[in-house]
């Protein structure tokens, strides 16, 4: 093609900065974004000052149009028909888009979904994945369609969870996946040669938005469970624990095991209570569980900031014997969508 295939960007969070930076860059020759489509401005911060979203600043830096309804009516419609767009990619813009706005770019509208689909379909698939405790996540490129993520899919960037790999981790990795995925799909799309594979509804799992409640933690589930929720969920919503009646966000944890790890430690702490203090050294404050040692290795008081757990014992007592009150974790996720969602 003479000139490269116009593309239309819909996206709200930082996870694409990457790939609109090199679709600016490395990748220009393959596609021109000629406008963004974000969430409109919001309040952020402690003090609330309505500020743009990174989309938009991005937007901005690189003197292309940017749209911000708060709602896709007609005349958004006509405006995104109007720059006849070639397609139409989305990446966490947070809208349910319509079928006239699916159809209106040339070759439809695709998704980058931040999960290895059928599985973790819905609005928190990084943070899910790692909480529940999956080796390894991706990003799926698919067609949107209007049921929850169900389009057929052309191809998948596959990324590695390590185990002290918080979301936030996760999304980074996630974010670079994007574009090597992009980068050898959208030559075949031009071409005409991207092949798209039906989900396999069977196996079909959902996620949902997740809210503060989510951070509750039940002391009587395994060590490698809790693991991977505190993980999962930092830095939203964040895992909390009530310690000595002050609630105490935890931004890190790892499974210290049994044995030569926290035998010096953690001596009779099988007699232990689910949630019990047995020690603490220069990683982490050790927690009796259901199954193992939870070392907790990142801890925050309300008002301060995120310390290592070395740090934040030098300021705040926790004697061994200390129980850590446990609370029902709520189900991430279900083989149907959530209501809520």
């Amino acid at each position: 093609m003479s000139t490269p295939p116009r593309v239309v960007f819909m996206g709200s969070d930082p996870i694409a900065l990457p790939l609109l930076d090199w679709l600016a860059g490395e990748g220009v020759a393959l596609a021109s974004i000629v406008a963004v489509y974000t969430q409109p401005d919001r309040p952020a911060g402690r003090g609330q000052k309505v500020e743009a979203g990174p989309i938009k600043q991005w937007a901005v830096a690189h003197s292309v149009a940017v749209r911000q309804p708060a709602k896709l009516m007609p005349d958004e419609l006509a405006w995104l028909a109007a720059q006849q767009p070639d397609v139409a990619l989305v990446l966490a813009y947070g809208h349910i888009l319509k079928d006239d706005f699916i159809a209106a770019p040339r070759l439809g509208t695709l998704n980058l979904h931040a999960s290895i689909l059928p599985k973790y379909r819905g609005a928190s698939p990084i943070q899910t994945a790692v909480a529940q405790g999956e080796p390894e996540t991706g990003v799926t490129l698919m067609r949107v369609v209007r049921k929850l993520d169900a389009g057929p899919v052309a191809d998948v960037a596959r990324v590695p969870v390590a185990p002290a790999d918080t979301a936030l981790d996760v999304e980074r990795k996630l974010a670079a996946a994007c574009v090597p995925l992009l980068a050898r799909a959208l030559p075949r799309l031009w071409e005409g040669t991207l092949t798209f594979a039906l989900q396999d509804e069977a196996r079909a799992t959902y996620c949902r938005r997740l809210v503060k409640e989510d951070g509750r933690l039940d002391f009587a589930a395994p060590a490698r469970t809790l693991v991977a929720r505190i993980n999962g969920l930092f830095p939203w919503p964040g895992c909390t624990v009530e310690i000595c009646g002050v609630p105490v966000k935890l931004g890190l944890a790892e499974d210290a095991g049994v044995g030569d790890r926290g035998s010096s430690r953690t001596e009779g702490s099988s007699a232990r209570l689910a949630g019990e203090v047995v020690g603490a050294d220069s990683d982490g404050l050790l927690v009796a569980t259901g199954e193992g040692i939870l070392s907790l290795r990142k801890l925050q008081r309300p008002g301060g900031r995120m310390l290592s757990a070395a740090e934040f014992l030098r300021g705040f007592a926790v004697f061994p014997g200390t129980r850590l009150p446990s609370a029902p974790m709520p189900r991430l996720v279900g083989d149907r969508p959530f209501l809520r969602d």
